[in-house]
C-alpha cells in the first residue's frame, strides 16, 4: 500500500509541473501577442490610411483605394525641400559624429586614469539632456559667439551633440573585446601609433562603424525637438510635419510613414544578410 501511494505521488508531481509549464507558455505567448499588437498594429492601421482615398487619414471610412497620396508627394515643395534638408543634416551629422566617437572611445578604452569615470559621465551627458536644450544652446552659441544664424549648419552641429555619444558608446564596446596583443605585437614591430591605428585599429572597428553611420542617420532623419529649436527659418522633412499637425492631418503624412518604414525594413534587411553572408 505505501508502495503504491508513493508512484501515484510520483505520477501525479510530473502532471503538476506540466499544467504549470503548459500555464506559463500561454501566458507567454499571450504577451508575445500583446506586445506586438501595441507595437505594429499603429503603423499597419497608417499604412492603410495611406491607400485610402478619404482626405482625413483613416481606416474606418473606407472610400476605396487610391494611390493619389504617393503621387502628390513630388509636387509639394516643402515636403521635397524638407526632405533635402534632412539627407544634407544626415550626411553632416555622420561625418562629425564618427569621427568623434572614434576618438571618444579610443580615450576611454586606452588611456587609464581616474579621470576615466568623470570624462566618461561628461561624453554620455548629452544622450540624458532634453533636445529642447541641446536645440537652444547651440543655436544661442554659435549666434551669439560667431555670428552664425539658426539654419542647417547649427541643427547639424546640435545633433551631433547626443548622436557622436552613442556612436561611441558602440565603438566602446567593440574596442573593449580587441585583441590587445595585436596592437602591442604591431609597435613591437616598429608600427607607428598612425600606422597601428590605420592597419589594425581602424579596419577591427570598420563593422560597427557602418552600423553607427546607419543608426546616426536614422536618428539625424527622425529628430524633431533637437531640430526644432536649432534650425531656425528654415525646416526639414519632420519638422514641416510636425508644423502641418497643427493645422490638420493629412493622408500625405500617412504616405511618407510608408515610405519610411519601407526603407526602414529594406535597410535592415540587407544588413541582416550581408551580416550573415560575412559570417
Amino acid at each position: 500500500m505505501t508502495v503504491s501511494v508513493s508512484a501515484a505521488g510520483q505520477a501525479a508531481a510530473p502532471a503538476h509541473r506540466r499544467r504549470r509549464v503548459e500555464w506559463g507558455d500561454a501566458v507567454l505567448n499571450l504577451y508575445v501577442v500583446v506586445f506586438f499588437a501595441y507595437m505594429f498594429l499603429p503603423l499597419l492601421f497608417m499604412v492603410a490610411a495611406a491607400f485610402n482615398q478619404s482626405p482625413m487619414p483613416s481606416v474606418t471610412d473606407w472610400q476605396g483605394f487610391t494611390l493619389k497620396w504617393f503621387e502628390e508627394l513630388p509636387g509639394d515643395t516643402r515636403f521635397v525641400q524638407g526632405l533635402m534638408h534632412s539627407l544634407l543634416i544626415a550626411g553632416g551629422v555622420i561625418v562629425l559624429s564618427i569621427p568623434l566617437g572614434v576618438a571618444g572611445a579610443m580615450i576611454l578604452t586606452r588611456m587609464q586614469s581616474r579621470a576615466n569615470t568623470l570624462l566618461y559621465t561628461v561624453l554620455v551627458s548629452p544622450v540624458l539632456m532634453p533636445g529642447v536644450v541641446l536645440g537652444v544652446t547651440t543655436m544661442i552659441f554659435w549666434r551669439d559667439f560667431f555670428s552664425v544664424q539658426a539654419g542647417l549648419f547649427t541643427a547639424a552641429i546640435a545633433q551631433t551633440s547626443f548622436i557622436a555619444s552613442y556612436c561611441m558608446l558602440m565603438l566602446m564596446a567593440r574596442l573593449q573585446r580587441q585583441d590587445r596583443t595585436l596592437e602591442e605585437a604591431a609597435l613591437d614591430l616598429g608600427a607607428s601609433p598612425l600606422f597601428l591605428f590605420r592597419r589594425v585599429t581602424l579596419p577591427f572597428l570598420m563593422p560597427t562603424i557602418l552600423t553607427a553611420c546607419v543608426i546616426s542617420f536614422l536618428q539625424s532623419i527622425e529628430n524633431y525637438n533637437t531640430t526644432f529649436f536649432a534650425i531656425g527659418s528654415s525646416w526639414t522633412l519632420v519638422t514641416e510635419i510636425g508644423s502641418r499637425m497643427r493645422f490638420g492631418l493629412s493622408p500625405m503624412i500617412n504616405a511618407i510613414g510608408v515610405i519610411f518604414v519601407a526603407i526602414t525594413i529594406i535597410v535592415a534587411v540587407t544588413h541582416t544578410l550581408l551580416t550573415r553572408r560575412k559570417g
